[in-house]
């Protein structure tokens, strides 16, 4: 099975994360395969507008593949993480087409991370968001400590990446972290609709409006940092530790070490 789904509607391109019997999670395959597409898609001049979504109704991406991560020893994972999803999210920072993600069912760690780096969110009323990378030990590492302060506030960005929280569609939407709430069964139409405005516009100056507006954030150096701090939280007891309870089925039991 092809982990990437890739379709073309004239100036669109829909791009499904193709896992839905592991909930779309980020393993080494999808993470090379969705690189790989983005990168081909900003070559490709007659696609204006990307819309990202996730395969089946219960996940649009439930972040990396645990049970991929726990088979990896530090310097495999630390591989992973450096050949391989940040990568992936790099990519997706530096488009220069707009990105629409269509969050359908739940995205969690770097799942939200790519709605986060995505342009436009819009999402399906049973949606949901977290970045739950603290309850594993290590820290939201792929931009959303950058990201979500920007579009939800300071403290409510810090109350989520502090506990892990997973909120529900209608608190996404109250909070300002999608932009947009529908059925379903009308997330997709809803995104092409969205893209076929876009797409009405030059292409040129929609590029240009977006590096505009991604120049001002400047997040590079945060960015940097984020890989930095990140690395001193895979060295940890703490990390290996929920990962065994992940695999044992338990509450992990944390030293501070």
């Amino acid at each position: 099975m092809d982990e990437v789904l890739l379709n073309k509607r004239d100036h669109v391109a829909l791009v499904t994360m193709n896992r839905p019997e592991a909930m779309n999670a980020l393993n080494t395959a999808l993470c090379k395969g969705l690189r790989e597409t983005l990168d081909a898609l900003e070559d490709d001049d007659d696609i204006w507008v990307i819309v990202v979504t996730g395969s089946g109704e219960k996940a649009f991406c439930a972040g990396i593949d645990l049970r991929e991560r726990k088979g990896l020893d530090k310097q495999a994972t630390e591989q992973q993480r450096r050949r391989y999803v940040f990568p992936l999210l790099d990519r997706i920072n530096h488009m220069t087409k707009p990105m629409i993600a269509g969050v359908n069912g739940v995205a969690l760690g770097g799942g939200c991370e790519i709605a986060l780096a995505s342009d436009i969110r819009i999402a399906s009323d049973n949606a949901s968001f977290g970045q739950t990378e603290i309850r594993w030990g290590i820290i939201a590492s792929g931009g959303a400590c950058q990201r979500l302060p920007a579009l939800v506030g300071m403290g409510r960005a810090k109350e989520l990446l502090f506990t892990g929280r997973i909120i529900g569609a209608k608190e996404a939407d109250r909070i300002g972290l999608v932009n947009r709430l529908v059925a379903p069964d009308k997330l997709l139409d809803t995104c092409f609709e969205l893209a076929d405005e876009i797409t009405a516009n030059a292409p040129i100056a929609v590029r240009q409006t977006k590096k505009c507006v991604d120049s001002g954030a400047d997040i590079e150096r945060g960015l940097a940092f984020d890989l930095e701090a990140s690395w001193l939280c895979y060295q940890t007891d703490d990390r290996l530790e929920a990962l065994a309870a992940f695999a044992e089925k338990r509450k992990p039991n944390f030293k501070n070490r």
